[in-house]
């Protein structure tokens, strides 16, 4: 997702296309899990099968991991910057700004955020499968902290999609994955961590 706004800075002028990410979030049993991937291999498409990533929040200026982040996803030898603004609301259905970049390296790219004082936060890995579903995106997520689900898409598709899959009765997550790690991640130095691998706690 490209946009012509720029990043960390005062709210965007009117003018200025704002893209937004609008997703709802089911936490999920093994069991459950099961019967799901059961029932998205029988009325969806799987775009991109089974995924590792290692996901890198910052912290720095006027970021917040809860509110105002600034995500750095490595995906094999994709990696993907992305800046998200989250808003309070009581609705399941959460709707973020997101703007989002593919970026040639990494590394280089981390390097550039501590020079201008930008640090990890939080770190959170994440096996996830992507599929097509009525006009959303469903992604299954498999994290050291538990199973969820996540649908991308309109409002409406949504809901459809939450139908097909028969999760109307699956409970909805309010907190997000950095909000998660918060809570059952490990401190290690000062970056708060939850992978797959364990490490020792540094409190």
């Amino acid at each position: 997702m490209l946009s012509s706004c720029p990043l960390l800075l005062p709210p965007a002028p009117a003018f200025c296309f704002m893209p937004f990410e609008i997703e709802k979030k089911y936490r999920l049993t093994a069991e459950g899990a099961a019967r799901l991937r059961a029932r998205l291999r029988e009325v969806g498409h799987e775009e991109r099968g089974e995924e590792f990533e290692v996901n890198t929040l910052y912290a720095g200026a006027s970021l917040d991991p809860l509110t105002r982040v600034l995500r750095l996803r490595r995906v094999g030898e994709r990696a993907v910057l992305t800046y998200k603004e989250r808003g309070a609301s009581p609705s399941a259905i959460k709707r973020h700004r997101e703007e989002e970049t593919e970026v040639a390296d990494a590394d280089a790219l981390a390097v550039i955020f501590e020079a201008l004082g930008y640090r990890p936060a939080l770190i959170y890995e994440k096996q996830r499968t992507t599929w097509r579903v009525a006009e959303t995106e469903v992604v299954v997520d498999e994290l050291p902290f538990g199973l969820f689900v996540e649908i991308e898409g309109e409002e409406e598709a949504i809901i459809i999609a939450e139908r097909l899959l028969d999760l109307a009765e699956a409970e909805a997550v309010q907190e997000s994955y950095p909000e998660l790690t918060l809570t059952y991640g490990v401190r290690n130095g000062g970056v708060i961590e939850s992978r797959f691998i364990k490490h020792e706690q540094d409190f």
